[in-house]
């Protein structure tokens, strides 16, 4: 009996007797390169992820990971778990001042507030709520939470907002990796 030969038309290449697939070692190469070309491809969901509604993935053998918050494509959210703790201290403006405040709830928490605009989110509970306050004393509104406009606080502002489009988005996401985290 003949040693097996590789399968593709034209070539006689030898192929390992233990082979699955009857392919000589080049063609066997050239085959999982190509298969494991998408591995690891961020490309569109086949639809939304069920825990942050990103459309983004990752295509990996296994299946699909959300490019968001890694939430496995296709897997249920547990909705009888209450939702994480999030704190988050958020920056809100009200005409020519700055509010900074902290809430571990921020859509009910700046429902209550009259503001203009909702400048930003950083993850961060009172401890950096008051570092903040601290370290925009000089533009504080005596005991209160709010705050004059100026060059530092608004240098600080831009670095929390770069690259954010909208901060609900990016607290969206905090909560939808939190979900992840805890499985």
């Amino acid at each position: 009996m003949s040693a097996p030969v590789c399968l593709v038309v034209s070539c006689a290449g030898a192929v390992d007797p233990a082979a699955p697939v009857a392919l000589c070692e080049w063609h066997a190469a050239v085959s999982a390169e190509w298969t494991t070309a998408h591995d690891g491809v961020t490309d569109l969901l086949p639809t939304p992820c069920r825990l942050c509604a990103s459309r983004l993935g990752v295509r990996w053998p296994t299946g699909w990971l959300c490019a968001v918050c890694e939430w496995p494509h296709g897997d249920a959210v547990d909705d009888e778990l209450p939702p994480p703790r999030v704190d988050v201290v958020y920056y809100l403006r009200f005409e020519d001042r700055i509010k900074i405040g902290t809430t571990a709830r921020p859509r009910q928490r700046l429902a209550a507030i009259w503001h203009d605009e909702l400048l930003a989110f950083e993850p961060g509970d009172r401890l950096v709520e008051r570092r903040r306050h601290e370290l925009f004393a000089d533009e504080r509104f005596g005991r209160t939470e709010w705050f004059r406009r100026s060059t530092a606080l608004d240098a600080h502002l831009d670095r929390l907002a770069a690259g954010v489009d909208d901060p609900w988005a990016r607290y969206a996401r905090w909560v939808s990796e939190a979900i992840a985290r805890r499985g």
